[in-house]
């Protein structure tokens, strides 16, 4: 008797376990009552703490105002958000942990990545680059050979330095302010990112003139968010949220706020990118 009540207990815990397992990103929202999010602390200006020890940024924007809407409006019920800290080491496995529920910070969506989760549309695009001390001899990726490249740990950018440049040094740094502190005390000759975080992270050094921004784009960074493979439903959400905002317009008045001439980071929209993201809100 003992027996027999220790396995149907077991079974019951087990169909829990499986049930937990089975549970859509959609249904868990719709129990907990969140939409947990992982992002960035130190790339500004998609998403950082700023002085006032807020989290802030161009992507929290976009969840805040489009995302979460559509979220609440799916599972009828309001929906609050939560932030965690994501790197680009911990970003997968948060979202393959349950962890988190989506990526929403600078996370580039690349053949690769598709192999371990599913993208949303492209909120912003850009092109790796390099941030030197000003009067450096690196002018772009033809100069690293040999030079010490600081880089973030398991991001696009490492991997196209260690498949174009193998005689570069590459060092690897688990976050973007601690590459820069690297090359701020010379324990390396540059720091390649993308272009605009490396331009976001000029504008709040103590001394933004100390720095320049060098070299064309060697890489195309288009910029979404991450979310659990297969998926298909809470993608759907995501990318209609989204859709909804470029469609409104209400897109690139939060663009203008962040980028536009008085934002936080002058980083004018170009005609052909504008043009590409009015299209991927055009009904297929």
């Amino acid at each position: 008797m003992k027996r027999l009540i220790f396995l149907l207990a077991l079974a019951m815990l087990l169909g829990d376990t499986v049930a937990a397992f089975a549970e859509t990103t959609l249904e868990k929202i719709a129990r907990t009552g969140t939409l947990t999010i992982g992002t960035r602390t130190g790339s500004p200006p998609f998403a950082y703490i700023n002085k006032e020890n807020e989290w802030v940024g161009f992507s929290i924007d976009l969840v805040e105002q489009f995302v979460l809407p559509a979220v609440s409006r799916k599972v009828g019920k309001p929906v609050k958000l939560e932030k965690k800290e994501s790197t680009p080491p911990t970003r997968i496995p948060l979202l393959s942990s349950n962890a988190v529920d989506l990526i929403a910070g600078t996370m580039t969506d690349t053949r690769t990545r598709r192999d371990s989760v599913d993208f949303s549309i492209t909120f912003f695009v850009t092109g790796a680059q390099f941030l030197v001390r000003k009067g450096s001899p690196i002018k772009g990726i033809k100069e690293i050979a040999g030079k010490r490249v600081a880089a973030q740990q398991g991001s696009t950018n490492a991997r196209i330095i260690r498949e174009r440049v193998p005689t570069a040094q590459l060092r690897e740094f688990p976050d973007q302010p601690a590459a820069f502190q690297a090359l701020a005390q010379r324990q390396v000759d540059t720091y390649t990112n993308d272009g605009i975080q490396l331009a976001g992270l000029k504008a709040k050094a103590p001394n933004p003139r100390d720095w320049d921004i060098v070299g064309d784009f060697y890489s195309y960074e288009p910029y979404a968010m991450a979310l659990r493979k297969g998926d298909s439903d809470f993608r759907a959400v995501v990318n209609n949220g989204l859709m909804e905002g470029i469609d409104s317009g209400k897109f690139f008045e939060i663009y203008e706020k962040w980028f536009g001439p008085k934002g936080e980071l002058p980083y004018p929209m170009t005609p052909e990118i504008k043009k590409f993201m009015i299209y991927q809100a055009v009904p297929k």
